[in-house]
C-alpha cells in the first residue's frame, strides 16, 4: 500500500473512488436517485479543480498495482472561522479496501500535515448515520454540534466534531497502527 500526495493525473482515479465509495457508504442514507446520478466524469472534473487548489492537501492510497483505492483531503472550509484551525474534509476508501488500516494511514498523514502547518484544532463533519464517525470518535474527535443538510432532497443530520490535541491523535495512531479498527463494534478492525 502506498500513500502519497495527489497529482492532477490522479483526478480520474479519485473520481471513481469518490462515486463508488459514496454508493456503498451512503446506501440507505442518501436517496438512491441521488447516488445513481453520480458521474465518474463529473467527479473527475471536480477533483481536477480540487487538486489544483493550493489550499487543499489531497492524498491518494494506491494498491500494489498502482490503482487508486482511497483518498483523503485536508482543507479549511469557508465556514471555518476558528483561528489556527483546519478541516479534515474527507477520507474515502473503496469498500473492499476497508478494514486494512488504510484509513489509519490516511488519517495519520493528514494529522502530520496539520501539525506541520501549526494548526491547533481540526474539525470534521460526518453524517450522523455514517459509521465512520465511530472511527473519528475513537481517535478523540469530540462532538461539537449537529447541523441539518439537504442531499438529494432528503434532510440529514450531520455531526460536527473537533480535535484539539493533534499530538495525542498522532500518538494514538502510532500505538494502534498494528490493530485494525472495527466500525461495526467500535473496536479495532476497520478503516
Amino acid at each position: 500500500m502506498k500513500i502519497r500526495t495527489a497529482t492532477i493525473q490522479d483526478a480520474q482515479g479519485i473520481g471513481k473512488v469518490h462515486v463508488d465509495s459514496w454508493r456503498t457508504t451512503y446506501k440507505n442514507i442518501i436517496p438512491d436517485s441521488f447516488l445513481d446520478k453520480l458521474s465518474y466524469e463529473q467527479r473527475e472534473k471536480l477533483w481536477e479543480r480540487n487538486i489544483n487548489r493550493e489550499d487543499n492537501y489531497v492524498l491518494v492510497a494506491e494498491n500494489e498495482i498502482g490503482e487508486t483505492v482511497g483518498f483523503a483531503v485536508a482543507s479549511t472550509r469557508e465556514t471555518n472561522v476558528e483561528r489556527n484551525s483546519s478541516d479534515l474534509t474527507s477520507i474515502y476508501l473503496l469498500e473492499e479496501y476497508q478494514g486494512k488500516r488504510i484509513g489509519k494511514l490516511l488519517l495519520k498523514e493528514l494529522f502530520m500535515y496539520f501539525k506541520q502547518k501549526g494548526y491547533q484544532s481540526i474539525f470534521v463533519e460526518v453524517l450522523a448515520e455514517n459509521k465512520t464517525r465511530l472511527f473519528y470518535e475513537y481517535y478523540g474527535a469530540e462532538y461539537v454540534k449537529t447541523v441539518q443538510i439537504n442531499i438529494g432532497g432528503k434532510v440529514l443530520e450531520e455531526y460536527v466534531y473537533v480535535w484539539n490535541d493533534i499530538d495525542r491523535v498522532l500518538e494514538q495512531l502510532n500505538r494502534d497502527y498494528d490493530q485494525p479498527f472495527d466500525i461495526q463494534n467500535n473496536s479495532h478492525h476497520g478503516l
